[in-house]
């Protein structure tokens, strides 16, 4: 669940590769991000760390890499990892962590719990993630944040079609972990039309979907 975002002054501690730290006092979330952005855009480092001690959470920003980690060590210790594809994604997740924490970042992308599990093929890292998956509202919620970032639903209203206009060698990980994840819930999978893309995955839309994909429309 998210954690609410307490009314500053709040503080974190930026970290770069450089030993420059800057500790800052902010009053929303949205200071917090401008003052992060100036302090990822003024270094070259492979790393940049955002602290927030007080609710023994991290984030960490890795370009070098191209892989974002969080971290929280109270309550229940745990680190998940993330793939980026994109360097425009670095900032706007260190905005969904100054605004709810590590449970901020949910439905970011495809986390994963062992920084080594990134080295596999994207289909094993989409088998990998969709068995973390146990539970049906887990599931849902998942194939929710899935389709929300590149789903339609037919003009007939019959289908939901994921990965719109997307090829094949598009989105390989989180295709496979749709995929596996329908087999989980027993949704069935439908021929695309002749003059769909070839990478979208179409499905029976299912009642247990409508409400949770109503939330990403």
């Amino acid at each position: 669940m998210a954690r609410p975002y307490h009314p500053g002054p709040k503080q974190f501690v930026f970290v770069a590769g450089d030993g420059n730290d800057q500790q800052v006092s902010v009053g929303d979330p949205q200071e917090a991000y401008v003052a992060f952005s100036a302090f990822f855009r003024d270094r070259d480092s492979d790393t940049y760390t955002i602290q927030d001690a007080p609710a023994g959470q991290s984030l960490v920003l890795m370009p070098g890499r191209g892989v974002i980690a969080r971290i929280e060590t109270a309550d229940r210790p745990r680190s998940e990892y993330l793939q980026v594809g994109r360097a425009n994604r670095y900032l706007p997740s260190a905005m969904l962590f100054f605004e709810n924490g590590y449970a901020g970042l949910n439905r970011f992308g495809q986390w994963l719990s062992d920084l080594t599990d990134l080295d596999a093929s994207p289909e094993t890292r989409g088998a990998t993630r969709a068995a973390a998956i146990t539970t049906e509202a887990a599931a849902i919620e998942e194939v929710a944040r899935i389709w929300g970032d590149s789903g339609i639903v037919d003009p007939g209203n019959q289908y939901y079609v994921f990965f719109d206009s997307c090829d094949v060698g598009d989105d390989r990980a989180e295709r496979a972990e749709l995929l596996k994840l329908l087999e989980f819930l027993g949704i069935e999978r439908v021929d695309a039309p002749a003059e769909a893309a070839e990478g979208e995955v179409w499905v029976r839309t299912d009642t247990r979907l409508d409400a949770e994909f109503e939330r990403w429309s």
